[in-house]
This record gives C-alpha cells, sequence and structure tokens, in this order.
C-alpha cells in the first residue's frame, strides 16, 4: 500500500534586493549552472522524444528529478537565494550532474562543505551547524534525526540512553526512532509516558511529509510502519501537521531507573525535515545524578 501524503506550496520566497545593495558572488549557482549547459540528455539517460532544443544542455527541472530534490529547490541554488546544500544534497547533484572526483571535490567546497563527507556514512549527511551543536553537547543527549526519523549521528550519552533497543544480534540500535517507539517490545516500558511521546513523533512525521512530499523515506516508512503495527495506523490517523521545539521525556533506563529530559528541538532551513535534539535534566535532580551516570558510561565505550 503506497501512502499519499498532501502537498504543500514551497515555504519561503525570494529576499528583495535593496537599491543600495550590490549582488552577492554566487560561485556555486554559476557552477552548477555551466556544468549543467555541458550535458545532453542522452549523457544521463533521459529523452527529448526526437525534437531539437533551441538551448544545449540540460533543463532545471531534469537536473532537480535526477537529484531528487524540488525544482524550487534547485532553482535557489542556481539563482543564489540558497548557497549551503546539505552534503546529501551535494552528493546528489554531484552524481546527476555526471561530476568527476576533482569537480565533485570543487562543488563541495563551493558549498562550504568538507569534500571528504561521503553519502555512506549517516554522520556525512547532517549540516555541520547541527553536527557542531550535537558534538559540543557533552552535558547532554544528543541526536540528529533524519526528516524519516532515521538517527544519523548522536553523541555519547545518547547512545547509552537508547541502548536498551541494541539489537542483540547486530553492533548498534535500530537507526530509526518511528520504528522503536512502535515496533519494538521493550518502547511502552522504556518509554513511561508513550502515548506523549507517539503522538509528538506523528505530528512531526506529517509535518514533514506535508513538506517533503517527494521523500521516499518517509513514504517508505510510513507504509511499512502500517503493515507492521496497528497503533501507528490508528494514532497516525489521528495526527496533524504540527512541529515542535520542545518535548519532555520520562524514560526507564535498565542501568539507573527513571530519567526525566527536557529537550529542545534545533533545525536549520537548508535541510527541511532534519533536527537536532537536546535532552538535559533538571539541574541537582536525581534524573541529573543519573544521567551523570549515563554520560560516564558513554564516556567509557570506545
Amino acid at each position: 500500500m503506497r501512502m499519499h501524503v498532501p502537498s504543500m506550496a514551497p515555504v519561503g520566497s525570494a529576499r528583495t534586493r535593496g537599491p543600495a545593495e550590490e549582488p552577492q558572488e554566487n560561485s556555486l549557482g554559476e557552477f552548477l549552472r555551466a556544468r549543467r549547459s555541458q550535458l545532453a540528455p542522452a549523457d544521463v539517460g533521459l529523452s527529448t522524444g526526437g525534437r531539437r532544443r533551441r538551448v544545449d544542455g540540460l533543463r532545471r527541472q531534469e537536473v532537480a528529478v535526477l537529484a531528487h530534490v524540488s525544482a524550487d529547490h534547485y532553482s535557489r541554488l542556481e539563482q543564489g537565494r540558497q548557497r549551503h546544500p546539505s552534503p546529501r544534497i551535494a552528493e546528489a547533484l554531484a552524481q546527476a550532474l555526471r561530476l568527476a572526483p576533482d569537480a565533485r571535490s570543487h562543488l563541495f567546497r563551493l558549498a562550504g562543505l568538507n569534500p571528504n563527507l561521503r553519502p555512506d556514512t549517516a554522520r556525512g549527511q547532517v549540516h555541520p551547524e547541527l553536527l557542531h551543536i550535537l558534538d559540543a553537547s557533552h552535558q547532554a543527549a544528543a541526536y540528529v534525526l533524519s526528516p524519516g526519523f532515521d538517527i544519523l549521528a548522536a553523541n555519547a550519552p545518547a547512545r547509552v540512553l537508547l541502548s536498551p533497543f541494541a539489537d542483540a544480534d547486530a553492533a548498534g540500535t535500530d537507526q530509526n526512532l518511528l520504528r522503536i517507539l512502535f515496533t519494538h517490545p521493550g518502547a511502552r516500558a522504556y518509554f513511561t509516558e508513550w502515548p506523549v511521546a507517539a503522538a509528538g513523533s506523528l505530528h512531526t512525521l506529517r509535518l514533514n511529509a506535508v513538506r517533503l512530499p517527494n521523500d521516499t523515506e518517509i513514504v517508505d516508512l510510513i507504509t511499512g510502519l502500517f503493515a507492521q503495527s496497528a497503533d501507528f495506523a490508528r494514532n497516525w490517523e489521528n495526527s496533524a501537521a504540527i512541529g515542535l521545539d520542545h518535548a519532555y521525556r520520562k524514560v526507564v533506563h535498565p542501568a539507573v531507573g527513571h530519567i526525566e529530559l527536557s529537550y529542545r528541538v534545533h533545525g536549520v532551513a537548508t535541510v527541511p525535515g532534519q533536527h537536532l535534539l537536546v535532552g538535559v535534566p533538571a539541574p541537582g535532580s536525581r534524573s541529573a545524578e543519573a544521567f551523570t551516570y549515563l554520560a560516564a558510561m558513554g564516556g567509557q565505550q570506545p
């Protein structure tokens, strides 16, 4: 069963330049436009139906389709209205434009990214701004979620906090927070206010689905959970597209017992749906003592 999610017009508009302002350099957009003009549809497996084009090269829409991004987002990159794509989008553009290794590295540098980032590492998909906050959050449980709730990166305390969901037959934990909530047999015992955690997560997932209707990760997650969890199907129908900027979670960790954490949610406009959650206990509380112990356990892990 394929899920249908409602569409939404692109959020945001171009910034109007005042008469006294000088146009900014647009090296990234110029590079994308130049490379696009050098490729013929046949070079990337596209057909023109035998029709001759007045202008050589690929069209913006075609590059957007090849890179699995919206035409509006790609246009903003070429026009300089958006200058800092995420590593995931930069890699997708490099592949869509058939860039050689040197050209790929140049594109990444123009986007302000490390050319050594690779798509086969989840951490490499995280926006540098969110990674900086995550890596600086030593006294908090911090992790980055993709639009489809995959855990892309987590600091040591967060990894220990989620360790009860480790797969006994494989290294690490389940890497999707929604699947943990709705399919793991220990989720309801761990999240003592499971209905609250489930509702908040579903509201955010539905908002991501509205904003990113062509995101296959989201569609596949929803389809899979409908088949796996009656609770998901029932709660999904009652969810609304609501974004969260904070959350409060009560959990029971087998090593330390009850922990209560207040979470702040951070995002960046250039990577819609990607969020950093940073959870801290109340100062001086029993949860703070328990969390300090967990953080120390995390520091001992390789």
